[in-house]
């Protein structure tokens, strides 16, 4: 329900007008990069006031100030900790994004893989992580070109693992339900094979078959962790556009980790904005924003 004029006036929620405290920002800012390594500088402020109103109003309290309070002194930071994180990060995200990585995994990476002595995709399904997934459209336009191959390639076989730290996220991602608008980069074979349009035109979605929403595996992870639950022989990784929230440090660790779950041989895709470059990382660059790990 939106708030109302009355109830800004009564107190009872935040009104656009409630700004965090320097002090409170402060806080807001440590323990949302310590816990998942977002930095939060001052320009971030109008932002996550923004974020952070809507939580106030769901939680019924006046204030942003009262919001703090809540969470820094009387004791309630652990069972708010996962909400204040979804409300803080940022999703966007949109099939075929960038997509010459698309490209590039159909015209060079598969080959290379395909060619290794243990034949992924043949003799064992091909692993692909899509990590920082948001609502899905990256690991199901992963699906998409993979049940494309498996179309043309006699018993190839796949798995994909999607992972987030935003809980809200992954919840809407199993549905596999979008707004019709964010498959206009969809090709038209690809959207009349995988898609389904609804019959409500006042809102138009679309719906991935059940076949592709089964091939992909959803679960709750932060890059923060000292250690992730996946596997250590993963073909591909996608890591795209998160390392951008990270400073230079928290960007080193999180790639070492992602690396010893990367086989030698395999691919680390960034986003086209981020790099991986002077460090002691065991990378090769192939192309933009594609290294390989050796």
């Amino acid at each position: 329900m939106r708030a109302t004029d009355q109830d800004f006036a009564d107190g009872r929620v935040s009104p656009p007008t409630d700004h965090l405290s320097e002090r409170d920002f402060r806080r807001l800012g440590e323990l949302i990069q310590d816990y998942c390594g977002i930095r939060m500088p001052p320009v971030k402020k109008t932002m996550v006031e923004g974020r952070l109103r809507r939580r106030v109003r769901a939680l019924n309290l006046p204030s942003l100030n009262d919001y703090c309070r809540r969470l820094f002194d009387e004791g309630q930071l652990a069972s708010e900790m996962v909400e204040l994180i979804d409300a803080v990060t940022t999703n966007k995200t949109e099939f075929f994004r960038e997509i010459e990585h698309f490209r590039f995994l159909t015209s060079k990476a598969l080959p290379h893989l395909q060619a290794l002595p243990h034949h992924p995709g043949r003799d064992r399904p091909l692993k692909i992580w899509s990590a920082a997934c948001s609502i899905g459209a990256e690991p199901y336009t992963l699906a998409m070109v993979l049940g494309e191959q498996a179309r043309t390639v006699r018993d190839f076989r796949f798995d994909i693992y999607a992972t987030d730290i935003c809980t809200d996220v992954l919840e809407k991602a199993k549905m596999g339900i979008f707004p019709e608008d964010m498959a206009r980069e969809v090709p038209h074979d690809l959207a009349k094979r995988y898609l389904r349009r609804s019959r409500d035109r006042a809102r138009p979605t679309v719906r991935l078959i059940p076949d592709l929403r089964q091939r992909v595996h959803f679960g709750h992870l932060n890059l923060m962790d000292s250690d992730y639950p996946m596997d250590t022989d993963m073909d591909i990784i996608f890591c795209r556009n998160a390392l951008i929230y990270f400073d230079k440090a928290t960007q080193h660790t999180v790639l070492s980790k992602l690396c010893r779950h990367l086989r030698p041989g395999g691919f680390l895709m960034v986003g086209h904005s981020e790099s991986v470059l002077g460090g002691t990382l065991p990378l090769t660059h192939v192309t933009s924003a594609v290294f390989m790990r050796s």
